[in-house]
């Protein structure tokens, strides 16, 4: 699994996906809030298995001159 999901958009899915579960947990919605899962382990572990048949990523990749580069 190569990540395909940014920085910006990982810290967005956390925050909704705790958001949505901790709303669960206080009775403020329903049982449908657990699935902030979800978006929780998808952030976590930085790979959208929904980004793969559109070809979407939102984290900067490596170019061939930048992981071959030396300091």
């Amino acid at each position: 699994m190569k990540a395909n999901v940014g920085s910006i958009d990982r810290t967005i899915r956390i925050l909704a996906g705790l958001g949505l579960i901790t709303a669960t947990l206080f009775g403020v919605i329903g049982a449908w809030g657990w699935i902030g899962l979800i978006p929780l382990a998808t952030g976590v572990f930085r790979f959208c298995p929904a980004y793969l048949p559109f070809g979407l990523r939102t984290c900067q990749m490596k170019t061939s001159t930048e992981s071959t580069r030396k300091n």
